[in-house]
Parts: structure tokens; sequence; C-alpha cells
């Protein structure tokens, strides 16, 4: 990961705030990128977002979607705007395999971080958020890490759902599209023993030129790039929630070595396994 911008986390496993105004978005007035994961449904107005780099207008019932990594700017506000958000440190994304609670809609993300709901599939996530803001806005009481990670899998897995349902429309740009789904399915599959863009053209049947293009031009991301989201996303939770050796974890990922590991994890990451399992 490029250490080009400021890296923005939170200061608790899990946050959670029901009217979030432009008081506390003018913090994010310069972009940002972000280490932690926030999902945010706006209650009211509209504002103008740019989400890696790509502008999106945010209006009521709209959900939003930022996953560790994400490069944020709110840019300006039309109306009097308010957001219901949960977020998800790193320390808290670090012990989930986020790739497997995304599963295919991976590309979906990518492309459509913003997105319209019904009125009622609003109102029940809502209803989350605002269970979940109650708990972590009590001084007294601390959200126990295991019930962050299930709330965290139980968020993105509803958003999951809901993305499954998004019409994608039957535009020629529906082949591109479903090259990605089968790479995010492949690449599951195959990341602990295959990182080469050539193994999964073969598996797609099409050239690793044209796999590349596709993909960047649907989710903003490389081939190499993605699959390195799920490798080091698997590296993170191990490194967390486990007691592996870092070369134990290494092995575990089919890299030759615990060094060769640690330059590839730093790469990705910008900080070695070790830095980031004392973070």
């Amino acid at each position: 990961m490029k250490m080009d911008f400021p890296q923005v986390d939170l200061p608790r496993e899990v946050l959670a705030w029901t009217n979030v105004t432009e008081d506390v978005l003018n913090i994010y007035k310069q972009s940002c990128r972000l280490q932690a994961c926030i999902i945010a449904i706006c209650n009211e107005g509209s504002m103008k977002v740019s989400i890696n780099l790509l502008d999106y207008e945010v209006r009521p019932n709209d959900i939003i979607t930022l996953l560790p990594g994400t490069i944020i700017q709110f840019q300006e506000k039309t109306e009097k705007v308010s957001l219901r958000f949960v977020g998800f440190s790193s320390s808290c994304v670090g012990r989930a395999n986020l790739i497997r609670a995304i599963g295919d809609a991976y590309p979906k993300f990518m492309e459509q971080p913003v997105m319209h709901l019904s009125e009622d599939i609003a109102s029940y996530l809502k209803d989350y958020f605002s269970l979940l803001a109650r708990v972590s806005c009590n001084d007294s009481f601390e959200i126990d890490p295991e019930v962050a990670d299930i709330s965290l899998q139980a968020i993105l897995t509803s958003v999951r759902l809901i993305y499954r349902k998004y019409p994608w429309g039957n535009d020629s740009s529906n082949r591109k599209k479903e090259i990605c789904q089968e790479l995010i399915q492949l690449i599951s599959q195959h990341y602990q023993t295959e990182r080469r863009v050539q193994f999964y053209a073969d598996r797609l049947g099409i050239s690793p030129q044209h796999l590349s293009a596709t993909v960047k031009l649907v989710t903003g991301s490389g081939v190499l790039e993605t699959i390195a989201y799920v490798v080091t996303m698997d590296a993170k939770a191990k490194l967390k929630s486990t007691h592996l050796t870092i070369q134990e974890i290494a092995y575990s990922l089919n890299f030759p070595s615990a060094s060769f590991f640690g330059k590839y994890f730093k790469r990705y990451v910008g900080m070695t396994p070790l830095e980031f399992r004392n973070s």
C-alpha cells in the first residue's frame, strides 16, 4: 500500500454514531486513506464525496461502504447533511478475513461504493447501527473483541447480500464485471499457492493483458493489487488472531521464506508483519 495519504484509524474497535454532521465530516475535508472499515447511511441532506479519487453524490438512504485502504474526501454539502455510521478499527479488521465476508461482491464494492437502499432495508440497518451506537458510546461498557468481530461479519454479510441484488444492467460492460467476479472466486480458492497474473488469466481463458485492463477498469486496482489484498487480509488475520510464528504464516501462504513474506507484506501494508502484530 502506498503511504501517499495521511492514514486514518478509529480510536476504538467499534465506533458508531447515529447523527454525524458536517462538524465531524470536516475532519475528512482533506484526502486520507482509511485503515478502518466504515459503513455509513445518509439520514438526510445530500453531499459530494470523493472515494478512491472518483466523485459520488450521497443522498438519503444511500449506503456508503468504505473498505480498508480506501482514499476518502468529503468535498461539499448541498444542504444540511446527517449520516449514521459504524466503523471497525484496523485492529478489529486485522483479525478478520474480509475477502471471505465480501466474497464475489468485491468488484461491486469497488465499482459502486455508494448505493441507494429501499426504505425498509435502510431502516433495518439504521436500527442495528443505533444499537451499536448505544454500546460503543457508553464509556462504562467495553465491547468484547469477539462481539466486535461478529458485528463486523454480520454487517459485511448483510451488505454483501444487498449488493448481490444490485442491478448490473445488460450493457456490454456486463462481461467485464463477470470476469472480475470470477477472478475473485478464483483468487479466494488459489491465493495461498498462486499469485501470478498468468495463472488466473489462463483459468479465465483470456490474456493477462485483457485481464489486467478489465480489472483496472471495473475496480480501479490491478490484478496483483487485488491478489495482494486477499493475501494480506489472510496474513493480518493470522498475525492478530493466532500464535503462529511469522515463518509459519509465511509457509502457510506458500512464501519461500519469512524474509520474502516480510518484504511482500510491507510493500502492500506499509509495515512489517511483526510491526503489524505489535500494533
